[in-house]
């Protein structure tokens, strides 16, 4: 057996997986209720008890040193030595999550990919060849990776480059970097284009633009666990104002970083969008303004043009990179 998964700052996903790599149980739990990650792994594999798990590997949120991590947005420390020697298993791998993304990107399947311009994305991994990939995922965090071609394969190298300074283009986006840095400081993308993050940039035309919300709607933001789910759900359906603006300077400002991300890392095989929001944004995102800021490049826009862009639909993509990992030495992979 092998245990895989892909951990994150709100959800832990894992996989169990038989000799032949296929899924034998899969269940995804709150991360925020288990103090570290060999906690919730080992109450995952309890219910196997006959089973023998050979190798793990964890796509976890937040920079892999050495075999360590600290979890960028949750109070994990992680080492594989520990994890494996609590759990008895003989080898344990801990990599960044968005490298996990980025290996199970690269086998994703075309009816999962939604195309967010005309180049399209080549149809399989050995059609990819010759050219970077980018992966970029906002979720709890922003994450950043890449993936390049070295001649024979892709090399994924992972990137914290969700943390860098978030750069205003225009006066309203001068605006709101001017009412984050009154409530954060410093301002980095991720303080934008994560989940929280809606919820700032809702925040913002709520308080500085002045855009009232319906009691109905306040109300609404207010009850629901998650509100950043809830203003990106009225946001998406038109049913408010102040939210229908924020998820449209959310979706050109993540059009814009994942232009960004394209330009540093030469991706001209093309930019890979995972993560639920962008899923749950579809609608906004197909009205071309994320494609438009990502074209946005000045002298460098024709290039762009020609990158082709896709969200990535399949929910279970960090598990596959992750999967890959583990079962990489069996013949399996």
């Amino acid at each position: 057996m092998f245990l895989v998964g892909d951990i994150g700052g709100t959800h832990a996903r894992l996989s169990l997986l038989d000799a032949h790599g296929k899924t034998v149980r899969k269940q995804e739990y709150a991360s925020a209720n288990y103090p570290s990650l060999e906690a919730v792994a080992g109450e995952f594999i309890e219910a196997e008890r006959t089973a023998k798990v050979r190798a793990a590997a964890f796509g976890v949120a937040g920079p892999v040193v050495a075999g360590r991590a600290a979890a960028t947005n949750l109070r994990w420390t992680m080492d594989s030595r520990v994890i494996a020697r609590k759990l008895g298993i003989k080898k344990v791998t801990l990599l960044n999550d968005l490298v996990a993304l980025s290996l199970g990107a690269l086998r994703v399947r075309p009816a999962k990919l939604h195309r967010l311009n005309d180049a399209g994305m080549p149809r399989s991994a050995s059609k990819k060849r010759g050219a970077n990939i980018a992966v970029i995922a906002a979720g709890t965090g922003l994450g950043e990776a890449m993936l390049i071609w070295d001649g024979e394969r892709f090399v994924p190298s992972a990137t914290e480059g969700g943390h860098a300074d978030f750069a205003a283009r225009d006066d309203l986006e001068i605006e709101l970097l001017q009412f984050l840095r009154g409530r954060f400081g410093r301002v980095s993308w991720e303080r934008i284009l994560s989940g929280a993050g809606l919820g700032n940039v809702y925040d913002f035309f709520c308080q500085v633009k002045g855009l009232g919300e319906t009691a109905v709607n306040a109300a609404t933001v207010a009850a629901e666990p998650d509100r950043n789910a809830a203003i990106g759900a009225l946001g998406t359906s038109g049913k408010s104002e102040a939210a229908g603006r924020a998820v449209e300077l959310f979706a050109s400002i993540y059009g814009a970083e994942a232009g960004n991300l394209a330009l540093k890392t030469l991706s001209l095989g093309g930019v890979y969008v995972c993560g639920n929001i962008a899923a749950r944004m579809l609608p906004v995102l197909d009205r071309g303004l994320f494609r438009r800021a990502f074209c946005d490049k000045g002298r460098f826009s024709a290039v762009m043009e020609k990158i082709p862009v896709a969200v990535v639909l399949d929910s279970d993509v960090g598990l596959a990179g992750a999967a890959s990992v583990a079962l990489a030495g069996s013949g399996r992979h």
